[in-house]
């Protein structure tokens, strides 16, 4: 008698990365991906993907409007490694080039519905006075890449 297969169930992510405040930069864009633990695996949809850049909305709230949708459909086993959404926000320096501005991550939701998250956006510090200088918020080269980069500063918040 052959055993049986272990059944999976689905998680739909459907909806969109809203809008961010970082009251002291303007054009910016946001990176989206996802982590998840080793018995996940995305089924349909992009895991990974990058907005329009923005600037600061008219209104009172000086927002920066994305509205960029996320549609992905994940499989798995068990609950272990629920995936989170990670958020990367970027925007010009000085000098035109591209640093990080702000990064955070939430697990998605557990139950189903309608959600509205609210993701503290961490936000890197230059550890030397010439990188204040040259605007280069980034202390190692490889946080400027990593999607899922820590930080101890930050007050700038995005919403899903």
């Amino acid at each position: 008698m052959a055993a049986a297969a272990p059944s999976v169930f689905l998680l739909m992510v459907n909806g969109q990365v809203e809008s961010a405040q970082f009251p002291e930069y303007d054009d910016l864009y946001c990176k989206y991906c996802f982590v998840y633990g080793q018995d996940w695996a995305p089924t349909a949809g992009l895991e990974e993907g990058i907005s329009q850049i923005t600037s600061k909305s008219q209104d009172a709230r000086r927002a920066l409007v994305w509205n960029f949708p996320i549609d992905v459909t994940f499989k798995s086993t068990n609950p272990y490694g629920w995936p989170q959404i990670v958020l990367s926000v970027y925007g010009p320096d000085v000098f035109g080039n591209d640093v990080v501005r702000g990064y955070g991550a939430v697990h998605v939701p557990l139950s189903p519905g309608r959600h509205k998250k609210t993701i503290p956006m961490f936000v890197p510090e230059s550890t030397s006075k010439l990188q204040k200088f040259t605007s280069d918020p980034c202390p190692l080269p490889g946080l400027r890449h990593s999607p899922l980069q820590r930080g101890d500063q930050g007050h700038e918040e995005a919403g899903l």
